[in-house]
């Protein structure tokens, strides 16, 4: 699930509005802003963690955690968490090389940092280049003038996310994931202010713990739209993994009209659910990607848990990477943005060339960024390539995260992910109590996704948050109203990424490029490339691992080109 906004670089940078409503001093700022990461510094120099301070809050009571969590599920004995740790323990358990291979990766998101943090494991030397001030690409996050943070994406950890469970596993920061009670929580448009809820049992294993979730919801979904929903999906539960991926050329609405679905449960379910999963509508959404979001829900007994992160993503989740990858002689740098791949006389990649004149040079070469960034800076010599060539149809998807402080406690919300079911909004959680480091007991903190954000990108920040509080006001009826007669807002900040997570429409599976370019010594890593998790944080940390595993498998390639290029320098 990507409930989560992806941030771009180059001309694609997000755009950061924010307002301080009680505080003068802060202003307005609409238009773009520069934004730093504590304890960064230029190329050539480490990343040194930020320090990590409580935020200044004027509140009548101390500042006190009672975050309520729940303990941490059994995951270590599903089948896809045993591969992902398998797969995690051939970096470490292959041979240590002669002469460690230099990697140079463009891009410190997760993608980026895992493909240097399994590099690393192998003994090998990733050189990691993020273009920005602050790591975690599309998990950034950023401190304003109140010690407060705010989000490119409200980020969720799901059970099923094999992969990124023994990230956190392999780093010790398994207890920085705050689990939640095992339930889906809708709002009912119908009835403002009310939720209905789908309980997982844990008493009942996978899959009859989500049929009995769906059974016991009686608000949403009547017995005979059950039953016929039950119906079309039998050929998904029959057909396996092959199924699914047939279906990538429908579209959800396509599917469900084909399959005999009644409409209202595509309105009353599969609305909310595309827009978490990919922020656009269910008209434009691959069927393929709600059957892999619930063929991972169905199986495992825990895979649609949710867990959120205690605080910051880049202090609390990149920066163990980070400390990782330079623990076992791996380089970070920030502010290091790569201006040109430029080319040797073969076509192969030569250097990167980064805009303060730097040259970097390697024995493989990675690019972990999005796609719209790679497309903008590949050389015109590849540009006829099929695997180049079938990119132009991978688009990232514009989205909004809003964050909005209020004068107040609202008590209409729960500690967990909440969909709204709005036209406008998507998904939204309290942080204020969902997540430790932001928890505030005198003032709620709702962070929004505003999806589908097309028509809404351009659109100025103040016409954002108007018709946020207009959707929010149905919500909590008695709390917010659209004029702030009732509860005010102290301050907001709204973050936009026009080229966010790679658009899941029809026909995209066979786009997705394998980790592994056919030119030789470059390779690509990022959610939309070839991995079964499509647009996660789960695909990205995957696409990471499987990069580097191609690059460990070309091991005695690489190195006979990096001995080529070193005798070649030393005739020069």
């Amino acid at each position: 699930m990507a409930a989560s906004g992806y941030i771009s670089a180059a001309n694609l940078n997000c755009l950061v509005g924010a307002r301080n409503l009680f505080n003068p001093k802060l202003g307005s700022a609409d238009a773009t802003i520069s934004l730093s990461f504590g304890g960064s510094d230029s190329m050539g120099f480490s990343v040194r963690p930020a320090s990590v301070r409580a935020p200044k809050r004027n509140h009548f009571s101390p500042l006190r955690v009672v975050c309520v969590d729940y303990p941490r599920p059994e995951l270590e004995s599903t089948v896809n968490f045993i591969e992902a740790a398998y797969l995690s323990s051939t970096f470490r358990a292959s041979p240590r090389p002669l002469q460690p291979l230099k990697i140079v990766i463009a891009g410190a998101g997760l993608a980026g940092l895992s493909t240097a943090k399994y590099l690393a494991d192998a003994g090998h030397k990733p050189i990691l280049l993020e273009s920005r001030d602050v790591l975690g690409g599309k998990v950034a996050a950023w401190k304003d003038e109140d010690g407060d943070w705010y989000e490119t994406g409200l980020h969720i950890f799901f059970g099923a996310y094999p992969n990124l469970q023994n990230l956190f596993g392999e780093l010790g920061i398994n207890d920085r994931l705050q689990w939640k009670e095992h339930s889906m929580i809708f709002a009912m448009p119908s009835k403002p202010g009310e939720f209905s809820r789908f309980d997982f049992p844990e008493v009942l294993p996978a899959p009859l713990n989500g049929i009995w979730a769906i059974l016991r919801n009686n608000e949403m979904l009547t017995w005979p739209e059950k039953v016929k929903f039950a119906i079309g999906l039998l050929p998904a539960m029959l057909g396996g993994q092959a199924y699914v991926e047939a279906q990538d050329g429908l579209s959800v609405k396509e599917w469900m009209i084909k399959q005999g679905v009644p409409e209202r449960v595509t309105d009353e379910v599969f609305i909310a659910m595309s827009k978490a999963l990919n922020f656009i509508n269910p008209d434009e959404l691959s069927m393929q990607c709600i059957l892999i979001a619930l063929n991972r829900f169905l199986q495992e007994k825990n895979g649609s848990k949710m867990a959120f992160l205690d605080g910051n993503p880049p202090e609390r989740l990149c920066m163990p990477i980070v400390d990782h990858i330079q623990s076992l002689g791996g380089e970070v740098h920030l502010n290091s943005r790569i201006q040109k791949i430029e080319l040797n006389d073969d076509g192969t990649v030569k250097s990167f060339i980064l805009n303060n004149g730097k040259v970097i040079e390697g024995d493989a070469y990675v690019f972990a960024t999005p796609v719209d960034i790679l497309k903008l800076l590949l050389p015109d010599n590849w540009k006829g390539i099929p695997y180049f060539q079938r990119l132009d149809k991978l688009v990232g998807v514009p989205v909004i995260n809003v964050h909005i402080w209020f004068d107040r406690k609202l008590k209409n919300t729960y500690d967990h992910l909440l969909f709204s079911r709005s036209p406008l909004l998507s998904v939204y959680a309290d942080m204020s109590v969902t997540c430790k480091e932001y928890y505030d007991p005198n003032q709620s903190m709702l962070e929004l996704v505003f999806a589908p954000a097309e028509e809404w990108i351009s659109r100025s920040d103040e016409d954002i948050i108007e018709a946020t509080m207009s959707e929010l006001a149905k919500l909590f009826p008695d709390e917010i109203s659209a004029d702030q007669s009732k509860a005010k807002i102290v301050k907001y900040h709204v973050v936009k990424t026009p080229r966010s997570v790679y658009k899941t429409v029809p026909n995209c599976e066979p786009c997705r490029p394998l980790q592994r370019s056919p030119i030789e010594g470059f390779y690509l890593a990022g959610d939309y490339t070839k991995q079964k998790y499509l647009a996660s944080m789960e695909g990205a940390v995957l696409s990471g691992k499987l990069c580097a595993q191609a690059i460990v498998q070309d091991c005695e390639i690489l190195a006979g080109r990096g001995q080529k290029r070193m005798a070649k320098a030393s005739v020069v």
